[in-house]
């Protein structure tokens, strides 16, 4: 069955291109059988899924590695072959992004049912799946980055896929200008390899450094210099510092892409890279220093980014960026296994959160209408669990997985990572720590700010504070929920809390407002309902491998396990314990992870604490203390600056547009004055004196011969008298 492993990325191929090319030969036609095009484009995947599981059962019994190769341009000493290899990691992988596909493309029936795009959107994810499919059977770095760069095609068609919004438009062009930049880099460590090695294969370029490296003829220099190069391709793809900031614009496209590009497949991309050459990388251990620290750097960096977002997506979107940073940090302190468990945990998790993110967005454009700032802003969520048990329920369980709770997918695979990093570096070891306490927190506000509390999208009078914001009537408007203002909280506030402009009025930090005498009205006669089935299922799909895939990674000692048989039927009372050894596993990794847990949950508690209790309860902010006084004004100004560093996204762009974008933009402005004014002036000039020389002579032709005869006696006495005075 390995030969047929082709199947895999050609099936969705001809999907796309028999949908995209009927779009475009029979519009008005496909209009009326869209339905058949997505149904053609899932059941395209089908045969890819079957054959997926069949090596999937072949690769667990006997983990063959097969190579399938033909030559494709040969010529003097280059050669350049094409094929597909399979192993267990292609496959599962494999097995991993045809699953994903089948669900994204079921939930994009109903969430695009009303696009005008429908059956592009379709066509996009047919060619982007087959591209992904491609990348992971390939043989040779060559044919691998062949369908790389149609990845980034595929993300540059569906991140602009509403290429009317501006938005959308500036955010597909920064995505390709990034991923340019990663990209050449890639090419030019290619080549390098290529210059070191001598061969394009990547299962064979790995061996033949090892012995080059081994017989001293490799200059180490040169070689981590060209492993730098080769990484910034995975840098940009999978959203590393400092190549990071088109992931969270790319949220500009549709939710279904967001959960199957942005989350799962495509930036997982680039950990698959590395994972594939990681045995050249783990000679460099410079090399493995630097993307160690890339992978931390990127960790941390996108918890504090994630912290304080206003925007679901945006905020899914840096815990993304926050968890590729583990697995490459993973990679870079040599925990192979670990990393790529994380990849498979964290996409089924991912995937479940933007799916149930995309359904709680399409119940409240219900309310606030087809606006991405209203309906994708948590302050104008909130309640949705009451509405959505299904979304709720789903979207909490991967909550839950990615804040590391057992036994949930991300717990195996982020503890691990935590582990081998404490074992490396205590400095990585603490920056991984705290990125975790960071991810719980930020995880359980979105989680309580979407689908815990009272609905929020609510219509008031038109007025409009001031920049100082003065409550004036502290009957009307209760930003905590329970009892009347003080006279205290009517100072100024507004240093410790968030803009969130929504309908004429100026919200705030954890913008509550409750119902209240005239002021307001909380429009509940909107049909606030569970999404249909062709949403729900996928969700409740993806529940069942983040809640048991998990458990796929739990290490069972033999003694256990020979434990465990031998004394399964003898005592009744522990016949649960010694019958399932996962379960000794299980507790006795959980015990391993005390401390990281312990942090989780403490981390847990305070978001909860902050979201849930502090400003929906009753407590109070401020009291006559004057030490609790100042210490809220520290806590204020804490909160301020960790405020603006999220809402800023680190000033990182701002940094990027002052010291590159208006450099080069000036540069470009320059050039284009010195193109517009001297060169197109001087072709101009040029023209129009063909042009005034054309229409002289043209005057000159009057068709009488005399006056020909007589120009040329004329021309020929000017020259002879010329001849005669020069000699």
């Amino acid at each position: 069955m390995k030969e047929y492993a082709y199947i895999i990325p050609l099936c969705p191929l001809l999907a796309s291109c028999c949908t995209g090319l009927v779009s475009f030969f029979f519009t008005k036609a496909t209009l009326g059988f869209r339905r058949l095009c997505a149904l053609l484009n899932i059941l395209a995947l089908a045969i890819p899924m079957f054959v997926s599981i069949v090596l999937f059962q072949e690769q667990i019994v006997s983990r063959p590695i097969k190579q399938y190769l033909w030559v494709w341009i040969l010529k003097n000493n280059l050669c350049i072959e094409i094929g597909f290899f399979v192993d267990l990691f292609s496959v599962v992988m494999a097995l991993l992004v045809i699953t994903i596909s089948i669900l994204v493309m079921i939930y994009t029936d109903s969430y695009m049912c009303h696009d005008q795009g429908y059956v592009r959107f379709y066509a996009y994810l047919s060619l982007f799946t087959a591209s992904m499919s491609g990348s992971l059977f390939s043989p040779s770095l060559i044919q691998f980055y062949l369908f790389w760069e149609l990845m980034g095609m595929c993300s540059y068609l569906l991140v602009g896929f509403w290429f009317t919004r501006s938005n959308a438009a500036n955010a597909c062009q920064k995505a390709f200008v990034i991923n340019r930049i990663g990209d050449l880099g890639l090419l030019l460590g290619i080549l390098g390899i290529y210059w070191i090695t001598g061969t394009f294969e990547i299962y064979e370029l790995c061996e033949r450094f090892a012995e080059l490296k081994g017989i001293g003829f490799v200059n180490v220099i040169a070689a981590n210099i060209m492993v730098f190069l080769f990484i910034l391709g995975p840098v940009a793809k999978s959203a590393q510092f400092p190549l990071h900031v088109w992931l969270p614009d790319a949220m500009e496209g549709p939710t279904p892409i967001s959960a199957l590009i942005h989350a799962a497949t495509m930036v997982a991309a680039g950990i698959f890279l590395m994972a594939r050459v990681f045995n050249l990388i783990l000679m460099l251990p410079s090399s493995m220093l630097i993307i160690s620290w890339i992978g931390g750097i990127t960790a941390f960096l996108g918890a504090t980014l994630a912290f304080a977002q206003t925007d679901l997506k945006k905020s899914l979107a840096y815990s993304t960026m926050s968890q590729l940073g583990y697995m490459v940090s993973a990679l870079g302190i040599g925990a192979y296994q670990s990393a790529l468990f994380h990849l498979i945990t964290h996409a089924f998790s991912k995937a479940l959160l933007f799916l149930g993110a995309g359904s709680a967005i399409h119940l409240v454009e219900k309310v606030v209408g087809y606006s991405p700032k209203k309906s994708q802003n948590m302050f104008l969520m909130g309640g949705l669990r009451k509405h959505m048990p299904i979304t709720g329920t789903t979207f909490l369980t991967g909550t839950l997985s990615i804040c590391g709770i057992p036994p949930l997918a991300c717990f195996w695979s982020k503890d691990e990572i935590i582990t081998a990093s404490w074992f490396y570096s205590p400095i990585l070891g603490s920056v991984t720590s705290s990125t975790a306490a960071l991810t719980a927190f930020y995880m359980c506000r979105i989680y309580l700010l979407t689908f815990e509390g009272d609905f929020r999208a609510i219509k008031l009078k038109s007025f409009r504070f001031d920049k100082s914001f003065y409550l004036a009537d502290s009957s009307s408007i209760n930003l905590w929920g329970e009892g009347e203002l003080k006279s205290a909280v009517k100072g100024r506030i507004s240093t410790m809390l968030t803009r969130c402009d929504f309908l004429g009025v100026e919200t705030l930090f954890y913008p509550y407002l409750k119902q209240k005498g005239k002021t307001s009205q909380v429009f509940y006669d909107y049909r606030l309902k569970e999404s249909d089935l062709a949403m729900t299922l996928p969700l409740i799909l993806l529940s069942i491998p983040v809640i048991f895939i998990g458990f796929f990674g739990i290490d069972i000692p033999q003694e256990t396990i020979n434990s465990s048989v031998s004394f399964k039927w003898l005592r009744t009372e522990s016949f649960l314990w010694s019958f399932n050894p996962y379960l000794v596993s299980f507790l006795e990794t959980v015990k391993n992870s005390f401390g990281s847990l312990t942090i989780s949950f403490i981390a847990m508690f305070s978001s909860f604490y902050i979201y849930k209790i502090y400003f929906y309860g009753k407590a109070h902010i401020l009291h006559d203390n004057k030490e609790v006084i100042v210490v809220n004004k520290l806590i204020t100004k804490f909160i301020q600056f960790i405020e603006s560093w999220s809402l800023n996204r680190g000033y990182i762009d701002h940094c990027y547009n002052i010291f590159f974008v208006r450099k080069l933009s000036s540069l470009s402005n320059k050039i284009l004055s010195f193109d517009r004014y001297i060169v197109d002036s001087l072709a101009n000039a040029i023209g129009a004196s063909n042009i005034l020389g054309g229409e002289s002579i043209r005057y000159v032709g009057s068709g009488r011969i005399y006056h020909y005869l007589a120009l040329s006696m004329f021309g020929t006495i000017s020259l002879l008298m010329l001849w005669i005075y020069y000699n």
